[in-house]
């Protein structure tokens, strides 16, 4: 019950205490207001080039802006610890490292999830934008698909914290190669092989493709082999996280990085 406890309470407690863009003076222009203005830019240089539908563009940026609330939001276990000289108490503490760092996530998971889902409702009321009513819950389920992949990513990103200073840099970073690598704007075709190699290993490809198929009218057993890749991705980015924050908290104790500014 101690370790249900330490999953849940813990990790809510925890997003509730270090992530300051819960204030609504923060969390409504950077994770609400933001993302429209993201799919509206990619929407009109689409339109003045002639390229792709605004479906497309909607369905590519809706998906990919969930990257700020998981990566960023999972680096701050890291440097918001550290920042209020908290984190060194808390890898001397005899809790689980399983449900401590992993518990942290879940909330992460859900916020991505309605920061996508408001941009998907925001954004196709301003484009005139229709799915089809069977569309909805498959899309649904593949942006939380997405939501937990990404949030995989965020906790190595996050690992890679106890031995860097500086993780905002590394976030922003990511941010960027998910917007570039996924195909969130560029379709697969118009991109080098080498480029669609990173993506198919990168979270939010496969979703973000599952979702537009399904937005043009497919079952969602049709995409269900893009919807297991999404969530074998998110599972492998979640263990390789939660290894590597075990691994580099043994190596931030020997080079005395863990409370390091």
């Amino acid at each position: 019950m101690s370790t249900a406890r330490l999953f849940f309470v813990g990790g809510l407690t925890s997003y509730r205490a270090l992530f300051g863009f819960l204030s609504p003076a923060i969390f409504i222009p950077s994770l609400l207001v933001a993302p429209i203005f993201q799919v509206l830019l990619f929407v009109y240089i689409g339109r003045s080039a002639g390229a792709e539908s605004d479906t497309f563009y909607l369905v590519g940026n809706a998906i990919q802006y969930a990257a700020v609330p998981c990566v960023f939001a999972m680096t701050q276990i890291v440097s918001e610890e550290r920042y209020q000289q908290t984190l060194g108490f808390i890898l001397v503490s005899p809790a689980p490292r399983l449900p401590l760092f992993v518990g942290r996530a879940l909330p992460v998971v859900v916020n991505a999830f309605c920061v996508s889902a408001f941009t998907f409702v925001v954004g196709a009321r301003i484009l005139d934008v229709s799915f089809p009513s069977s569309s909805i819950g498959g899309i649904a389920l593949v942006t939380l698909l997405a939501a937990f992949s990404c949030t995989g990513l965020g906790l190595f990103v996050a690992a890679i914290g106890l031995v860097v200073r500086e993780t905002a840099v590394l976030a922003n970073v990511v941010f960027g190669l998910l917007l570039i690598f996924t195909h969130a704007n560029v379709p697969a075709s118009r991109t080098p092989a080498w480029m669609d190699a990173v993506g198919a290993v990168l979270p939010f490809t496969h979703a973000i493709e599952a979702a537009r198929l399904l937005a043009d009218g497919a079952s969602l057993g049709s995409v269900s082999g893009l919807a297991w890749k999404e969530l074998g991705i998110g599972t492998v980015y979640l263990a390789a996280g939660y290894l590597g924050l075990v691994w580099l908290e043994r190596l931030s104790r020997s080079r005395a990085t863990l409370e390091r500014g």
